[in-house]
């Protein structure tokens, strides 16, 4: 083979391997990588579809839970559904559109702004906003109506003027209690419709057409609101306050009975979860958080008509006075837990010595907070409280005896110091009994727990007779039914006179008969 026939067949070959080096090129890690990446970016997408879709149902399944536990919240929901759609037909009807001078929108607004929970919210809202939007609204076309004949020159700085003395006034107003407490809505509109007309370029014949339309439309929403909130399952913000204050008495009490007999027996219901346990044992800490909801529904509860078993001037002030004696009980019984799980625990032999009228003290003070409970619950007024209060305070004064007499319980035992003496004989006598006596001291670490938790028991008595004071003036203000035990005894006396009566007639048409006898 010839020297150029070598080059040209080494020069093939050399091709060849290059061709094979780009295919293999071509076949490489990155662009196997660069292939898969569209499928990668597909997954993803679906994994992402597929979180989204798991975290909805189980937002589903949670509200879902929520209407079984609460169905009120869900017909809150179609009650605003409802008065929506009806107040929208003033904008989708015409011969409703014109008659509202095409300001209908304003009824929209007004349903969704006021519509709310229970009916004394709405009301109050209801009220807050027709007395706000009129009485801003005639003084601003007062104050637009003395700019404009004051001039151009002067007309700017009246109107400028009087924006800022009542939005000052009145935002400085909100913050007043008694004002905050039931006008804050109807501040707030009044500053919002104050501004809107004071600086309005309109004439005063076109504001006083614009004021009746705007305040017709809002009336509308307004009764449309009250009509669906009290006929349609009403919620009555009294009656939630009712049963708030009841329940948290049943807590407090379960509270209260549980921490004394688990510190000193150590036992738990029978038949009841450890869930449910820790749940009776902290129930006192919804006392404690409950006071802004208290007063908030005391609030709204005064603009309530009469409904069901409360009138129309029920006193709900009292509520939260009631509120007020259980939040220091509860807050009685917090010490008094903070003191059971200290970590300074007494030995069992100094906790027995106080154990049984403990728990008999714990025992009587739950059942006064459940039978005041109960007499709230049913408003009439209890003939046991009384007795249950006895009983009460004759166990408060069994442990006050008790620890009094702790020397010869050999519960607490205090050295004396030894008189001074001269004779030698004597100081080594006092120094004996003095050594006998410090063998028997318990440490002081170790009653320091026992001691602390029977003194608060015995405030907790205290307070316990506060609550029943307060449901007792609650009583009378609310005027509960009189017991029937009583009923009966103003009853019987003159049944006991008729039968009397009765005996004495019979008596005496025994003597005639024996006489026309005779």
């Amino acid at each position: 083979m010839s020297q150029q026939e070598k080059e040209v067949v080494q020069g093939a070959v050399e091709w060849k391997i290059k061709v094979g080096d780009d295919d293999n090129d071509n076949h490489s890690p990155a662009s196997s990588s660069l292939l898969l990446l569209p499928s990668l970016m597909v997954a993803c997408i679906w994994g992402a579809i597929l979180g989204v879709g798991m975290k909805v149902c189980k937002f589903m399944k949670k509200a879902w839970q929520m209407g079984l536990d609460d169905p009120r919240k869900f017909i809150h929901g179609l009650k605003v559904g409802a008065a929506l759609s009806a107040v929208s037909f003033f904008y989708y009807m015409k011969p409703l559109y014109e008659g509202v001078g095409g300001n209908s929108m304003w009824a929209v607004m007004t349903v969704v702004v006021v519509f709310e929970y229970t009916a004394g919210a709405t009301i109050c809202k209801v009220i807050n906003r027709i007395c706000g939007t009129s009485l801003a609204g005639f003084l601003a076309i007062g104050v637009h109506w003395l700019a404009n004949k004051a001039g151009e020159q002067w007309g700017p700085m009246i109107a400028g003027v009087s924006l800022f003395l009542f939005a000052s006034a009145i935002t400085f107003s909100r913050f007043i209690p008694s004002i905050k407490a039931r006008f804050d809505y109807g501040c707030l509109i009044f500053i919002l419709t104050f501004s809107l007309v004071a600086v309005s370029g309109y004439r005063v014949e076109k504001l006083l057409d614009l004021a009746q339309q705007r305040v017709s439309t809002v009336i509308i929403g307004t009764c449309l609101c009250i009509i669906v909130s009290m006929t349609i399952c009403p919620i009555w913000a009294g009656q939630e306050l009712h049963l708030l204050v009841t329940n948290n008495l049943d807590k407090l009490a379960n509270s209260l009975q549980g921490n004394v007999d688990e510190y000193f027996n150590n036992n738990q219901q029978e038949g009841a979860s450890d869930e449910e346990c820790r749940k009776k044992l902290i129930g006192y800490k919804c006392v404690l958080s409950s006071k802004a909801t208290e007063e908030t529904m005391a609030n709204l509860a005064r603009w309530e008509p009469a409904h069901g078993r409360f009138n129309f001037r029920h006193p709900w002030k009292q509520y939260v006075k009631v509120g007020a004696s259980m939040r220091t009980c509860a807050s009685c019984l917090d010490a008094l837990i903070a003191c059971i799980n200290s970590h300074n625990q007494a030995p069992d032999h100094i906790k027995n010595k106080i154990s049984g009228i403990s728990v008999k003290l714990g025992s009587k003070c739950a059942n006064v907070i459940k039978e005041v409970a109960t007499t709230m619950r049913n408003m009439t007024k209890s003939s046991k409280v009384d007795v249950l209060i006895m009983e009460m305070n004759d166990a408060v004064q069994e442990l006050r005896d008790l620890l009094n007499n702790s020397h010869s319980n050999n519960l607490l035992i205090i050295p004396q110091k030894p008189s001074t003496t001269t004779n030698e004989e004597d100081e080594e006598i006092v120094g004996s009994v003095v050594e006998l006596n410090m063998m028997m001291i318990p440490a002081v670490m170790e009653i320091i727990q026992v001691v602390t938790v029977a003194s608060l028991l015995i405030e907790t008595v205290s307070r316990v007779e506060d609550i029943v004071k307060a449901v007792d003036e609650l009583s009378n203000l609310a005027k509960f039914k009189e017991p029937k035990c009583v009923k009966d005894n103003k009853i019987h006396p003159t049944k006991q006179q008729n039968h009397h009566d009765d005996d004495h007639e019979a008596a005496n048409n025994n003597d005639n008969k024996t006489l026309q006898m005779v």
